[in-house]
């Protein structure tokens, strides 16, 4: 098979969780851990570290690459989703893994992966590790897909366990209150593995602090510890949150015997973007008009860019602006500038909520703006209707996003 066509059977094997919604999600590692098997356990041949929580753990994942590839470490680094290309979510020192990785690990291992009905997810987890373990990484980065407990990269024992912050995302998987989803985000702690906790929240606190008493292992709140910030290329008040989790688990690496001197840490936040090729956040596209995209799609995403969006001087405001259709429109409506032009488009994916469906909802809380049948279509109507002292935000869900970056 092409590249392509591997990456459709991928696709194909079992729904997409990012593309699909709940008919995907598997509440069991078993899959994995068999895959695992198969090839031979790659996970237990590099260093890594996990990262988990609701909002900012592709940023602090990034950043963290970012400084110990500046550090002089050859640094695997596994995200997800991706926005234009599968392979972004497979890195080594910010360089995509190649389409022949990608074929290859496929044409391998077909028999097996379709034989145990793994899904996308799973498949790709097995295909990150197989390929830092072969390219031999010093250290890899590894972000959660969704939740932390039964993740399919919850096989790895890391250096180091991290959690940004804990939001009501995912309530269908993961529980409806901060307590039970920090519960099933704390299944990432391992015993005698400190554990970074971003931010802390009186909600989720005292269970945090249970999960890492019961395995042994040393837990530090960075908000609590952190008072120093340095700047980064990520631009975004609600950066700072993300850089005092990440200098606090720089600082666990150093206890460990890691060598991160204080100017690579300054320069690697410096050099996020360019360093790991991340998108997508607070990503200024053009002036005059400017235009942001973001991708913030929950609650508590989308208030802390929103609160960013309040610094920025404009004359006029124009929204592009889609979403999943399992998102809980009503939760966000209360964050959102009634002021602003919207021109509301459903993402091209299945999950995406239809463009008329979401503008009922805008409509009847006072909002205005119209409907258009596409992304793309959306974002010319914006730029066609903004002068130059206006402000374009292109936002509300990682596929709005990227439709246009």
């Amino acid at each position: 098979m092409t590249y392509q066509e591997t990456v459709q059977w991928m696709f194909s094997q079992l729904p997409m969780y990012q593309r699909q919604g709940q008919s995907a999600f598997k509440k069991d590692l078993s899959n994995t851990i068999a895959l695992a098997n198969h090839l031979n356990h790659p996970e237990h041949h590099f260093k890594s570290i996990h990262v988990a929580g609701t909002n900012g753990k592709g940023s602090t994942s990034h950043m963290l690459a970012s400084i110990l590839q500046e550090a002089g470490y050859k640094v695997g680094l596994y995200t997800s989703p991706h926005l234009k290309d599968f392979r972004e979510r497979i890195r080594i020192n910010g360089a995509k893994i190649s389409e022949t990785f990608v074929t290859d690990f496929i044409a391998s291992n077909e028999g097996f992966l379709a034989q145990q009905k793994l899904s996308f997810f799973e498949m790709t987890v097995g295909m990150a590790f197989d390929y830092f373990n072969k390219e031999e990484v010093d250290i890899a980065v590894i972000e959660v897909g969704l939740g932390g407990r039964l993740d399919s990269t919850n096989i790895i024992t890391p250096e180091v366990s991290v959690v940004t912050n804990i939001g009501l995302d995912h309530t269908q998987f993961l529980g409806t209150t901060l307590a039970e989803i920090a519960s099933e985000k704390g299944g990432i702690i391992k015993s005698k593995v400190p554990v970074v906790i971003g931010e802390t929240q009186i909600e989720t606190e005292s269970i945090f602090k249970t999960i890492a008493e019961k395995l042994d292992s040393k837990i530090v709140f960075a908000d609590q510890t952190i008072s120093k910030i340095y700047p980064s290329d990520l631009i975004g008040t609600y950066q700072i949150k993300n850089i005092k989790t990440v200098l606090q688990a720089i600082e666990e690496l150093r206890l460990l015997g890691y060598s991160i001197s204080e100017t690579q840490v300054k320069k690697g936040l410096l050099n996020v973007m360019k360093n790991t090729g991340l998108q997508g956040r607070w990503q200024v596209l053009q002036e005059h008009p400017k235009v942001v995209c973001d991708t913030g799609h929950n609650k508590e995403g989308l208030l802390e860019v929103m609160k960013q969006l309040e610094l920025e001087p404009f004359a006029a405001l124009h929204m592009v602006f889609g979403v999943v259709n399992d998102k809980d429109v009503t939760s966000i409506l209360p964050l959102l500038p009634k002021t602003a032009r919207y021109y509301f488009c459903k993402p091209d994916v299945p999950r995406g909520m239809p463009a008329e469906n979401l503008q009922a909802s805008f409509i009847a809380s006072g909002f205005e703006g119209d409907v258009y049948n596409s992304v793309n279509e959306a974002y010319k109507s914006a730029l066609l209707h903004a002068k130059p002292d206006d402000f374009i935000y292109v936002g509300g869900s990682t596929f709005v996003v990227a439709e246009i970056i």
